[in-house]
């Protein structure tokens, strides 16, 4: 049997569609997206939840001419498969083939790239403000969660949004979500501002039946309305979008086709900046996801019948930190977490039930979870802070002024450090050693194995300074380590001696140096491993002692090569003026990582153990030629 999929590959194919043809479509594009994210992994609830909405949009606004705005970008799925991409969304989030969010490059209907959260509302203004200024003609819409809306720079972008008078849509797709449930203040005032479906329902039904009473039923009514507007002040509260100069339309179900065309096709008659506040579920029209959305915001591969990851759940790194984070927190009562809305990710689930008075989460608000961090620091509390890597760039200025610049002793926990694979350059996690090693009294810690994230942790929680302690996503494949020595502040670990190169690493790159001196062996390359532990303070004594025995260097980081451990140590080598050094560093260059496996792309960065090897064996025997 076809589907009316198989006709729909533009807005103008959807736009020939009756309002039931669009809710069948919508109902088979879920089918696609379940099958395609079961298979290839994905943000799944968050798609599922804005199929409605997505349809609706390009119904009746006219993209590309129209341009639209994605928060974060991860529920785009179904906006893809709407704008011309359908057939390629079998590649979705592999190599080379479709992105997980926007992409400018991917087609002409992705008008901004997004991967982080809180952002589109200042992007959208200032699309609005160039049409304006250059005296163009179209409409400009933002798409915003309501989780994304806790964050600092949504809440600035309301704020100056609302004062300026340009034509501007922002819709509040409000699913009561980030990942997990969204915590605070605007979560509340949203609740509050839902009842007014309800009460305006309630409202429409009393006047129908008033009308109806002959003679007297329209004064009756007109008389009701009156005691309304009293009425309606103590059911709902100061309408806070108004307030602030938006127009103020819904709320409206968001997965009916008719009421969202409808209140979409009278936002463009207003004037100003329009707020359309569509309440949707996450996860719709896939059971398992509708009880399960934090499981299912991001997903690996699954069983749909069951719901099930296709791979077997294993220790991770996110996992046996917040495992150890318990054991410190009994014995030490001045120990807090603090998340950014990202508990479960974190590993951070146990802990808030462990310690609830002890547990604060401050929605996605980076910026703020540093400062709170800060102020609990300053009165001897000791708050460990676990925020993934790319999202830490978003707190930058209060790693710097409110935590190092006063030596607080706050542990910044940089998690899904490194390549994370298919979600892309927005969240891969390879900017942290260079921008957090240019920072005065941050120290900078990274573990080559699950033991020592516990030793390093134990190790921070005492320390009372800034301290950052990096880790990479997932833990599988790293050798275990019988040898641990202990953490001492800027101490290195001498893995292994040898004579003939010696191979300096940092974090889960450890493991890899280990494998590459094992491959060596066969060639009688004698491989001297240090595990570096601290970027910052560097143990400079250490490594000059090794790099003046063998005169030959190897250097791998899972990170930029500029200002991280290859900067690190050419700058040692350089200030002490040790001479006759033949040096090969290993990481990525100075350029931003698109989507693949972990695997595909440190191969095509030449970080994978087969290339290292055969350049290190390149370097010693070079080496020994040049002596001879």
């Amino acid at each position: 049997m076809s589907k009316i999929l198989d006709d729909v590959n533009t807005p103008e194919d959807l736009k020939k569609l009756n309002i039931n043809e669009k809710q069948k479509l919508a109902t088979e594009i879920r089918e696609m997206i379940i099958n395609i994210v079961s298979e290839n992994g994905g943000h799944l609830a968050s798609n599922l939840g804005v199929v409605e909405l997505t349809i609706a949009l390009h119904s009746v606004f006219n993209m590309p001419k129209d341009k639209i705005v994605w928060d974060v970008g991860h529920q785009t799925y179904v906006h893809k498969i709407l704008t011309g991409r359908k057939d390629q969304m079998n590649t979705l989030r592999k190599m080379n083939g479709i992105a997980g969010f926007p992409k400018t490059s991917e087609s002409e209907y992705d008008n901004f790239n997004t991967g982080h959260s809180s952002t589109s509302i200042s992007v959208a203004l200032g699309m609005a403000k160039a049409r304006d200024l250059k005296k163009e003609d179209y409409n400009v819409i933002a798409i915003i969660g309501d989780g994304a809306l806790t964050g600092g720079m949504a809440l600035e972008a309301l704020n100056d949004a609302g004062d300026s008078r340009n034509n501007l849509v922002v819709i509040l797709n409000d699913n009561e979500m980030s990942i997990s449930k969204n915590v605070g203040g605007v979560p509340r005032l949203l609740s509050k501002i839902r009842t007014k479906k309800l009460y305006k329902a309630s409202n429409d039904y009393i006047r129908d039946i008033l009308e109806k009473i002959p003679l007297i039923g329209k004064k009756l009514s007109k008389g009701i309305k009156r005691i309304k507007r009293s009425v309606k002040q103590l059911v709902i509260p100061n309408m806070f979008f108004e307030d602030i100069g938006f127009s103020y339309l819904g709320p409206v179900y968001g997965h009916n086709l008719i009421e969202l065309e409808d209140i979409m096709q009278r936002s463009k008659q207003i004037e100003g900046p329009v707020l359309i506040h569509v309440i949707t579920k996450k996860g719709k029209g896939y059971k398992i996801a509708e009880e399960n959305p934090d499981c299912f915001h991001s997903t690996s591969g699954f069983d749909i019948e069951t719901g099930k990851s296709k791979k077997a759940k294993k220790d991770d790194y996110s996992k046996i930190f917040g495992e150890k984070l318990i054991e410190l927190a009994k014995k030490n009562p001045n120990i807090v977490a603090v998340t950014a809305a990202m508990k479960d990710g974190t590993g951070l689930s146990k802990f808030a039930k462990e310690y609830p008075d002890r547990f604060f989460d401050v929605g996605i608000a980076e910026q703020h979870a540093i400062g709170f961090a800060g102020g609990l620091a300053s009165l001897g509390m000791t708050p460990v802070v676990p925020i993934y890597s790319s999202f830490y760039q978003r707190a930058y200025d209060q790693v710097i002024h409110d935590i190092c610049i006063q030596n607080l002793g706050v542990v910044m926990c940089a998690d899904r450090a490194g390549i994370v694979g298919n979600d892309g350059e927005t969240h891969q996690g390879i900017l942290d050693l260079s921008f957090f090693n240019v920072i005065p009294n941050l120290n900078i810690i990274a573990p080559k194995d699950f033991c020592e994230l516990e030793e390093m942790l134990e190790f921070a929680v005492n320390l009372r300074k800034p301290v950052v302690i990096r880790y990479p996503r997932g833990g599988e494949g790293l050798s275990k380590f019988d040898k641990h020595e202990k953490i001492e502040l800027g101490k290195s670990e001498l893995i292994k001696q040898g004579k003939d190169v010696t191979i300096i690493a940092i974090g889960k790159m450890v493991s890899r140096a280990y494998e590459i001196q094992e491959k060596l062996k066969k060639d009688n390359i004698d491989v001297e491993i240090i595990n570096v532990r601290f970027l910052k303070p560097l143990d400079e004594k250490t490594i000059i002692k090794s790099i003046e025995k063998t005169k030959k260097v190897i250097t791998i980081e899972d990170n930029i090569l500029k200002g991280g451990l290859a900067s690190s140590i050419k700058e040692l080598i350089v200030e002490n003026e040790i001479s006759d050094i033949k040096i090969k560093c290993f990481g990525y260059p100075n350029t931003f990582v698109k989507h693949g496996s972990t695997e595909e792309i440190e191969e095509l960065y030449g970080l994978d153990i087969e290339n290292v090897a055969k350049e290190t064996k390149e370097l010693v025997i070079n080496g020994e030629k040049e002596e001879k």
